[in-house]
């Protein structure tokens, strides 16, 4: 069959398109490395196929039935009184109800199974890493081993990580695509995001909410390191670095406005360093734990604290 100019423009533009998205970023969706970036997309291929039991058919049908019932094919019943199906209506209407009430109980069950802030349940003892949005980069403060780092995070694989998120300047949003959800940061708030790195590897870390004219170099990569040796090696670099961020005046020139910024390490942090940026924007007052565990109250009002136990 001899194809149209304009049948052949057409194909081109689909075979062009095909091959755009076959190099999407977003394909790494599609190839997970941690255990919630697998339950992730195996919604997402659950969800997009029982869509497309109904989506496949209507195609096929809306093409079948334009040939069928073209007005050149005179060779067609043609029936103008017919106005009713049982059989149809029980199609039109059941398949689809089947399919929401499929995905509707899939999706609680996910939506608490894959929720956040819900800790994941493992035999090694999770990391805590710190996450605070600047303009325009990331900043990690590892409060257990007292260091910091721009644009840079890392951790043992099989290793639970808990990130603590909050936001020094407008809302952004702390995306791993590789090993899951993505979550919010917003001044002044703190939110929550487990995730754990199945395998070792450099995983592409984005902001995935835009905040300005530096948006697009607002990334960082995320270390999964082969085992906790290597993440201790990686530490102990972290601490040989000059720079630190021993002061709020240090902090405050790290959060000055800057667009893609390479990878920093900072030897060693203020001690609250996290909550503090918090009470930035929050109530006048705010508890906070010391490094001790201990409960601390803060007010915008006083140069000091008060530690009570």
């Amino acid at each position: 069959m001899k194809l149209s100019s304009k049948q052949t423009k057409w194909s081109l533009v689909l075979i062009c398109a095909a091959f755009l998205l076959s190099g999407c970023e977003n394909a790494v969706l599609l190839n997970p490395k941690g255990q919630i970036g697998m339950a992730e997309r195996d919604l997402i291929l659950i969800a997009t196929g029982l869509m497309l039991l109904v989506v496949i058919p209507v195609i096929i049908m809306a093409i079948v039935f334009a040939r069928k019932y073209r007005e050149s094919n005179v060779k067609e019943k043609y029936s103008p009184n017919w106005a009713h199906s049982n059989k149809i209506e029980m199609v039109v209407w059941g398949i689809p109800v089947i399919i929401i009430l499929i995905l509707g109980t899939i999706t609680w069950k996910t939506t608490h199974s894959l929720d956040p802030y819900r800790p994941l349940e493992h035999e090694n003892k999770p990391i805590t890493i710190q996450v605070v949005s600047l303009d325009w980069k990331w900043l990690f403060i590892y409060p257990e081993q007292g260091i910091a780092t721009v644009n840079e995070i890392a951790f043992p694989q099989n290793t639970p990580v808990e990130f603590k998120i909050t936001s020094d300047t407008v809302m952004n949003s702390f995306f791993i695509p590789q090993l899951g959800s993505q979550v919010y940061a917003m001044a002044g708030m703190q939110t929550k995001l487990h995730l754990i790195a199945d395998e070792p590897g450099t995983y592409k870390g984005i902001s995935a909410s835009y905040s300005g004219s530096g948006f697009s170099g607002m990334k960082f990569n995320a270390i999964a390191t082969p085992d906790e040796a290597s993440f201790t090696d990686w530490v102990a670099k972290v601490k040989q670095s000059p720079d630190s961020l021993n002061t709020m005046d240090a902090y405050n020139q790290v959060a000055i406005p800057s667009k893609y910024d390479k990878p920093k390490y900072f030897s060693s942090v203020v001690p609250n360093l996290f909550y503090d940026i918090m009470a930035k924007f929050g109530s006048p007052h705010m508890h906070k734990p010391d490094m001790q565990g201990h409960s601390t109250h803060i007010s915008h009002n006083e140069s000091s604290v008060a530690i009570t136990e």
